[in-house]
């Protein structure tokens, strides 16, 4: 016999109650770093928090976390930035020792319908090359310099006059 209709409910109501969603994991070269951007819907100000691990020889290798514990030897290697809606992975000096299927988890304080995860193989031969580091940090420097050439447009206007 059919289950109940309301057997979903409880079903979707867990779903509603996920704070964050993964929506996108992409990886990229920059120079000699590998770069991964965890993008992800936020739908909540509570405080994320982020764990970047390997699969690789049937082993789980935590690189950046304040979930758990990273390992020494990525500790030292491994940077992230955090941003509206995303958090960035730069693991230095990347070799082909570190490919393997690369995992980004997050969760939101007190979301109790647990984290959300995303996999991206990582093969050193197929990476791209990033575009530039963030738009964001582009943008802010671009403006910075903006700003500080004002006044010597400002001055050279004056001269011109």
């Amino acid at each position: 016999s059919p289950p109940p209709p309301d057997a979903c409910l409880p079903l979707q109501v867990l779903q509603a109650a996920h704070c964050q969603t993964v929506k996108e994991l992409s990886a990229c070269l920059s120079g000699q770093s590998l770069r991964l951007d965890c993008r992800y819907e936020n739908k909540t100000s509570n405080p994320l928090t982020y764990e970047f691990s390997l699969a690789k020889d049937n082993r789980k290798h935590i690189i950046h976390s304040t979930i758990g514990v990273s390992e020494n030897a990525y500790r030292s290697r491994a940077s992230v930035v955090m941003e509206k809606n995303l958090v960035c992975l730069l693991l230095q000096s990347f070799t082909t020792s570190d490919e393997g299927v690369y995992m980004c988890e997050l969760k939101a304080t007190n979301d109790y319908t647990g984290s959300q995860t995303k996999n991206i193989t990582v093969i050193k031969d197929k990476l791209e090359k990033c575009a530039g580091f963030s738009l964001l940090i582009q943008n802010t420097s671009w403006l910075l310099l903006l700003l500080l050439s004002l006044p010597l447009l400002q001055a050279v206007d004056f001269v011109s006059l």
